[in-house]
């Protein structure tokens, strides 16, 4: 199996991340979208309260996963969120996206939080059993 490298994400890998964004329903990048994108991106590289993370596999950037860390009213500590995880379609199944869960459940160790929690479409049903191998559990529908 090939090595898989997981670092944070860098404003250098926009582009990449941009392109595997893109099946979750994220915006393409376009002559008219790339500017405001690229410096939303920047700002969310930027703020305290995420730790976005790349996997590079196979010489570049193959799957993605935002990490957010958010205080909920009835917690002292935070909530590790995962809105997004994705791994380009040639490169599933060759550790990128299990490398990329077990550093976010690092990160969220090292920031006492209390929870874990990842967002995923019902459609997504391979993504889900990497999740449970990875040690989720499916506790229900977000509306």
């Amino acid at each position: 199996m090939p090595e898989v490298i997981v670092r944070p994400a860098a404003l250098a890998d926009f582009a990449a991340v941009s392109s595997l964004l893109a099946p979750l329903g994220r915006p393409e990048l376009t002559e008219e979208t790339t500017d405001v994108l690229q410096l939303s991106y920047a700002h969310y590289l930027d703020r305290a309260d995420t730790a976005p993370l790349v996997a590079e596999l196979a010489g570049g950037v193959r799957g993605f996963l935002s990490l957010e860390f958010r205080q909920r009213l009835n917690r002292i500590q935070p909530q590790a969120w995962i809105p997004d995880l994705i791994v380009a379609e040639p490169y599933r199944g060759l550790g990128a996206g299990k490398a990329l869960l077990l550093r976010a459940f690092e990160l969220a160790r090292e920031r006492n939080c209390w929870s874990v929690t990842l967002e995923s479409g019902s459609q997504r049903k391979i993504a889900h059993e990497l999740y449970k191998t990875a040690g989720m559990k499916d506790v229900g529908l977000y509306f």
